[in-house]
This record gives C-alpha cells, structure tokens and sequence, in this order.
C-alpha cells in the first residue's frame, strides 16, 4: 500500500511540472475524442486490461484536473474521463464496446483477405511466414488507425439504430397513452350520462303517470304541442264530420 501512495506522490509531482500549454492540449484532445468510444478519452489501445484503465484514467485526470488546469473546459475533460473510466469498468458495458471491436476487426481481415487474393506476392509471403505477416500487420499503426475508425463506424450505426428503436418505443408509448386517455374520457362521458339520466328518473316517471292520466281521461294520449288537423266543413252546418254527399232524385 506503500509503494502505490508513494507512487500516487510522485505522479503527482511529475504533472505539477507539466507547462499550462500541455494541459490545454490534453483538454483539447479528450474532448475532440469521439463520444461513443470511452478507449479513445482515455487514449488507450483496445486489448488494455483493467488495470491499463484504472493507472490511465490516474495519470490524464491529474493532468486536466480543474484545480491544476486552467482551461476553460477543464471541467467536462475531467468528467468525462470519470465518465470513461465507469464504462470501461463496467462489464457489461465495457463487453460491448469490446465486441465492436471484434466485428471491426473480422471486417478488416475480411478485406485484407480479398485483397491479398489479387496480390500473388503478398498472399506467397502470408503463406511462408504462417501468419506472422498478419499479425504483424495488426500491430501495425496503419491497421490500428484503420481499426479505430471502423469501430468509429460500427459504434455510430449501432447507436443511430438504437436511438430509431427509442423512438419508434416512445412513439408507441404515446400511441397507448393517448388511447388509455380518449378510452377513460369515453367512460367518463358514459358514466356522466347514465348519472344525468338516472337524475331525472322522477321527472320521466312523474310525465309517464301525468300521460296515462291523460289518456284515462280523454281515451288519447296527449302530446305536448301537438297540433289537432282543423275540422272540415260539410253541407250541414250542424254536423262536425265530413257528410257524404247525397244522391237526389
């Protein structure tokens, strides 16, 4: 425990040297490093270990720490760092990144190998050193550059097809919200109906006793506001129905 406190001191002591130039730069530097990638903020190759993380993520925030930097965006450097630092010890998190990486680099063989099928000398000099011609490619800087911008790629599809299904599901969600709202404002109008008409349940009853009283007295069932055809007038005066005309002799 010893060794790792004086270690941390004299860390700590070679960054109090660093210019305010050079901690600009490295401000700079992690926050131009693309989003999605937590490797990239923390300037580390992709088969780096934990512990490759944990001393990383040490060294670079004493750097940009806003108590010894005095850039601007001192600030979201170093919490972005933290940021990068959490998802990289996240299992889950830190499996996925990892599995983009693996796609991106079966991609880049895949091409390696179409191409090599046109180079007769290249594929002759793959053959004879049995797979240390790949392997040296691999740790070359060209196929490492090659290989952090397809993982830039395959990270930025992956997201853009995440953030589509996000909001394909929000829009769903508010399909369904919308629908439970116009459904309870259905049954709200009903029951307000079923309430209005039960409330006038002794008035209906009261009219449906006053007409067949109504109609007790009179033999016909009175109609508010009915209007009762004029009578027809006949030949004698007297008479209130239309008489048939009379033959004469």
């Amino acid at each position: 425990m010893g060794d790792v406190d004086d270690d941390l001191l004299l860390l700590k002591s070679f960054y109090d040297d660093i210019s305010e130039v050079e901690r600009g730069n490295e401000v700079e530097r992690i926050l131009s490093s693309f989003k999605l990638n937590a490797f990239e903020y923390l300037n580390l190759p992709f088969d780096s270990s934990l512990d490759d993380v944990k001393k990383q993520y040490r060294k670079v925030s004493l750097m940009v720490h806003p108590d010894k930097c005095h850039h601007p965006q001192a600030k979201q450097a170093f919490q972005a760092l933290a940021e990068a630092q959490k998802l990289l010890l996240d299992p889950q998190e830190r499996e996925y990144i990892l599995s983009q990486v693996n796609a991106a680099k079966e991609e880049l063989r895949a091409k390696r190998k179409k191409m090599l099928k046109k180079d007769n000398a290249s594929k002759l000099k793959s053959l004879v050193d049995e797979g240390k011609y790949d392997q040296q490619y691999e740790q070359s800087e060209e196929f490492q550059q090659q290989l952090k911008m397809k993982v830039r790629e395959l990270l930025t599809d992956h997201e853009w097809r995440r953030r589509k299904m996000q909001k394909r599901i929000l829009e769903e969600q508010t399909r369904l919200k919308d629908d439970e709202a116009e459904t309870k404002e259905i049954w709200k109008r009903k029951r307000e109906h079923e309430e209005q008409w039960e409330g006038t349940r002794e008035q209906r009853l009261y009219f449906q006793v006053s007409s067949w009283r109504d109609f007790m007295k009179t033999g016909k069932k009175g109609k508010k506001g009915e209007l009762k055809p004029p009578k027809l007038k006949t030949e004698d005066p007297n008479k209130s129905y239309v008489q048939r005309p009379v033959k004469r002799a």
